[in-house]
C-alpha cells in the first residue's frame, strides 16, 4: 500500500472490506451489536470508527482501572490534520465512561507537514517534504475539547520535557511518523522513569503495512535499535491479538504492539500484586460438593 492510497483505504475499511472472509454469522451478529449493543461491544466487534485507536485505547484504560490508576495519556505523534487526534479525543470520552479511567488526549506535531528524508531510512522514495500538513491550527483547536493539548515544534525539543511533568502514567502512544529518523526522536517519550507508564503500555505503528516498508528502514528499524539500546523497554507484538479478536481478518491487528517496561515497579516485584490467590478445577472434588 502506498501511503497515498491511504484515505482510500481508510475508507474501504469503513466498508467493512475486511470482513468479507469472515463467518456469515459473525457478520449477522454485528448488526445486532450495531443496532443495540454498548461501547464496549461495538470495539469488540470492529464496529467504532478507528479500531485501530479504539481496541488499544480501552485496553489501557481496563489495565489502569484493575491496577487501581485513576488516570492515563494517550500520546499521538504525526497528527497530520487532525482527524485522529480529533476520534482520539471522542475514543477517550467513550473509554472513560464505560471504565471510569481519566484519559488526557495529548498530539505532537511540527505543525509543518512532513520535513525532508535524511536518507533511504526515511522512505524518499514515497514521501517529500509538507506532505500531510496541519493546514489551520485555529480551526483544529476550535473543534478539539478543551482537555485536549496540542505540542507544536520538533518531537527531539518538546517530547523529554514534557514526559517529565506529566501525573499519571502513559497508557497508549500512537507512533505515526513514517520516517525512521522522526520515530527515533518519538520513542524518547518511551524512555522516561518507568512509573510513568503502565507496566504494559499500547503502541501503535502507523507505516508498518506501506509496501515498502522493511526491517531496515521506517518504524521498522527505529523499533528494532530502542529494543536494542533500551533492554528492559521491549516493544513486541501485541501476543495473540489475533487469536483473541471476534474478526481476526483485520488488517490494523499487526500494527498494534506493546510496550513492555521491564523495570517498573509492578514487573520488578518491587510493588507485588496484592489480591485473592487463582485456583484452578480440583478433579478430586466429585461433582456438585
Amino acid at each position: 500500500m502506498k501511503a497515498s492510497d491511504l484515505v482510500g483505504h481508510e475508507l474501504w475499511e469503513k466498508l467493512l472490506a475486511d470482513r468479507l472472509g469472515e463467518p456469515l454469522h459473525l457478520n449477522f451478529a454485528s448488526l445486532f451489536v450495531k443496532l443495540f449493543g454498548g461501547f464496549r461491544a461495538k470495539v469488540a466487534f470492529d464496529l467504532v470508527e478507528r479500531r485501530r485507536y479504539a481496541f488499544p485505547l480501552l485496553k489501557a484504560a481496563d489495565y489502569a482501572r484493575a491496577q487501581g490508576i485513576p488516570k492515563i495519556y494517550v500520546l499521538e505523534f504525526g497528527i497530520a490534520a487532525g482527524a485522529g487526534l480529533v476520534n482520539l479525543a471522542w475514543l477517550a470520552e467513550q473509554v472513560t465512561a464505560v471504565t471510569g479511567v481519566e484519559i488526557a488526549v495529548v498530539g505532537f506535531d511540527a505543525g509543518t507537514g512532513m520535513p525532508r528524508p535524511k536518507d533511504y531510512r526515511d522512505y524518499p522514495e514515497e514521501f517529500i517534504e509538507g506532505d500531510f500538513p496541519l493546514p489551520d491550527r485555529e480551526a483544529l483547536a476550535r473543534v478539539l475539547p478543551s482537555g485536549v493539548r496540542v505540542v507544536y515544534g520538533p518531537v527531539a525539543d518538546t517530547v523529554v520535557d514534557f514526559i517529565a511533568t506529566i501525573d499519571a502514567p502513559v497508557g497508549f502512544a500512537v507512533l505515526d511518523l513514517a520516517y525512521y529518523s522522526s520515530t527515533v526522536e518519538a520513542l524518547q517519550a518511551l524512555t522516561g522513569p518507568a512509573e510513568r507508564y503502565l507496566p504494559m503500555t499500547l503502541v501503535y505503528l502507523g507505516a508498518i503495512r506501506i509496501d515498502n516498508a522493511n526491517p531496515a528502514v521506517g518504524e521498522l528499524r527505529a523499533v528494532r535499535e530502542f529494543n536494542d539500546a533500551w533492554p528492559l523497554r521491549q516493544i513486541h507484538p501485541f501476543t495473540s491479538l489475533r487469536d483473541k479478536r471476534v474478526f481476526r481478518r483485520a488488517a490494523w491487528l499487526e500494527q498494534i504492539h506493546t510496550l513492555h517496561v521491564l523495570d517498573h515497579p509492578r514487573r520488578a516485584g518491587a510493588d507485588p500484586l496484592e489480591r485473592e490467590t487463582w485456583l484452578l478445577e480440583d478433579p478430586s472434588r466429585e461433582p456438585g460438593r
